[in-house]
């Protein structure tokens, strides 16, 4: 879902490390699924990305002289699956880092780094403190906020280097302007009702995710998408290169994106060995991940956004950007068929691995069907679409609650376990975000943005792919929100051109870079691909997809294109 859920998010991976780990005599651990630490369990081995700053408890644990040391690592190895080893040598819950690892990063870490950035952080809130006057802030309420918000907004894009997680900086950033509209609103009154109504809106989309992961990641612990990936058995390279395509451009429409590039990459990693052949199919995979997102309202998070607020609606986005988003994958794919060697490439057989959980088609039958319900379920009852989604994981609790009833030993299957492994902080970093952009939006802020905008660039078709091009570089969560506020459906009705271009738009422009998406990302870190190899191989077959898959759907909305009449007669097709 170029946010899925899902994703669908931003995530971010340092390999720059290598880290050695003692084997444990117990079973491995559950699996964790977290954005700082996404673990995954697909056709491929387990893998774990993490960041350095993981270490950092048990460094300054020993530097202190405490026996207690603890923390979480993995590496992408095929050859290795996660262990627990503790200081007493059993095994413990999370995995734990032995002393040549402890070692490699006490011999770089710098304690006075932490304390830097602790008196940093403290100067920071003293000074927010000290600056927020009430009579300058009701006379300076829009300069107060914009600049609180670019703050925070750069915090939130430079989280690495300053080693913050984005979802404290959103989270921070989103009471601190609420703080600010408060006092600049005509009463206290005035901004609690209008924090009411955003946090009405914001709430249906985070419980909407948070649905949607959990059931996810059922599936995929019960190895329910091996009934996707064990079907590819083609080994000519071309031909793989478009079944990979268009299977992960379905199978997003679906999922997020971040999850059906994770399945696809692990299947990937059996089917072909380690090569620049297998670096072009990942790419592939991404570009099509982004694009199957982007032509379902529960294929990515931007268009579950914009669906659930009212700018689209189910069949007209289906209708209308289904061959713009397939156009925008088939255009690289013919381009890479004609301009890359594709001569002497081989794939192996499709390796064992592992086994699909007990009435592991059960669940996936299960769950696919509560996601694809989900519209049908707000047509039928004019409903949230959360509320189906809630329904969909509720029938999936209690079925997989009675079909593991009495096996202790798969306790990880159920949606207990699930929760626990889900990205809750991704969801707190959409809360943060989406609830920052209502500030601007209550104080008219973006209002303001969209008026100069309509002045001096009155085209809504460069605005929409302007969006797309800069989502290539900023989380296109923010953008959509952002639009969202400026142009409210007054402006443009539900399904206008600007809707749904926007949709196809931030949902395919992350393809572009390979920073540009969180399919991006976990390729990056699970193929060991650097930015510049991407820019150098991709970005230019991604570009070229995405500029034919705008001018597709220019054609198609000229032409009208309209589906059968009995077709769109159907109650939960012609619904919203």
């Amino acid at each position: 879902m170029s946010a899925a859920l899902p994703h669908p998010f931003k995530i971010h991976l340092d390999h720059s490390s290598s880290h050695k780990f003692k084997k444990c005599p117990t079973s491995p651990p559950p699996l964790l699924l977290h954005s700082s630490s996404w673990l995954k369990q697909g056709d491929g081995p387990r893998f774990l990305l993490h960041r350095n700053g993981l270490l950092l408890t048990r460094a300054e644990d020993k530097a202190r002289g405490s026996s207690s040391t603890s923390s979480t690592l993995s590496q992408f190895d095929s050859d290795n699956q996660l262990q627990d080893v503790s200081p007493s040598g059993t095994c413990d819950p999370l995995c734990s880092v032995d002393e040549t690892s402890s070692e490699d990063f006490e011999a770089s870490y710098q304690p006075n780094t932490d304390f830097l950035k602790a008196l940093a952080v403290l100067a920071a809130a003293g000074t927010g403190a000290l600056a927020i006057n009430h009579s300058w802030v009701a006379a300076n309420q829009d300069l107060a906020m914009a600049l609180l918000f670019g703050i925070g907004y750069a915090g939130i894009i430079f989280e690495e280097s300053l080693a913050f997680n984005k979802s404290g900086v959103g989270l921070l950033m989103a009471v601190s302007l609420w703080v600010i509209r408060s006092i600049g609103a005509p009463s206290t009154e005035a901004a609690v009702s209008e924090l009411s109504h955003a946090s009405g809106e914001v709430s249906e989309i985070v419980f909407f995710l948070l649905g949607a992961m959990t059931i996810v990641e059922i599936v995929d612990a019960h190895q329910g998408f091996k009934l996707v990936t064990d079907n590819i058995t083609t080994r000519k390279p071309r031909t793989l290169l478009w079944v990979v395509g268009f299977v992960t451009f379905f199978l997003s429409s679906i999922l997020d994106n971040l999850t059906s590039t994770i399945v696809m990459v692990s299947l990937l990693r059996k089917l072909v060995p380690p090569s620049e052949y297998r670096k072009l199919l990942g790419a592939v995979v991404v570009i099509a991940a982004n694009a199957g997102g982007a032509w379902t309202p529960i294929g990515d998070v931007t268009t579950t956004m914009l669906w659930i607020h009212g700018q689209i609606s189910t069949l007209q986005t289906m209708k209308d950007l289904a061959i713009p988003s397939a156009v925008s994958l088939a255009v690289p794919l013919a381009l890479m068929s004609l301009t890359s060697q594709w001569e002497g490439q081989s794939s192996a057989d499709v390796l064992a691995s592992e086994q699909m959980a007990p009435r592991g088609k059960l669940v996936f039958s299960i769950g696919i069907g509560a996601l694809v319900f989900v519209p049908v379920f707000k047509a039928l009852t004019g409903l949230p679409p959360y509320m189906g989604m809630l329904l969909g994981l509720g029938v999936l609790w209690i079925v997989t609650d009675a079909i593991h009833y009495g096996e202790s030993e798969r306790q990880q299957l159920k949606v207990p376990q699930a929760l626990s492994r889900i990205d809750t902080q991704g969801a707190l970093f959409f809360l943060g975000i989406l609830l920052s952009v209502s500030s601007l939006e209550a104080a008219g802020i973006l209002r303001e943005i969209a008026n100069y905008l309509d002045t001096h660039i009155p085209n809504v078709e460069l605005i929409a792919s302007s969006i797309g091009v800069v989502s290539a570089i900023i989380d296109n969560v923010p953008l959509v929100a952002a639009t969202m506020g400026m142009y409210d459906l007054s402006s443009f009705p539900q399904d206008s051109e600007f809707w749904q271009l926007v949709a196809y738009c931030a949902g395919t422009g992350g393809s572009m870079l390979v920073i540009g998406s969180a399919a991006g990302v976990a390729f990056m870190g699970m193929e060991k691909v650097d930015f510049f190899w991407y820019l150098r191989k991709v970005s230019g077959f991604a570009f070229a997809g995405y500029a034919a898959g705008i001018a597709a759907y220019l054609a198609v909305h000229n032409l009208n294109i309209s589906l059968p009449t009995a077709l769109a007669q159907v109650p939960f097709l012609s619904g919203s």
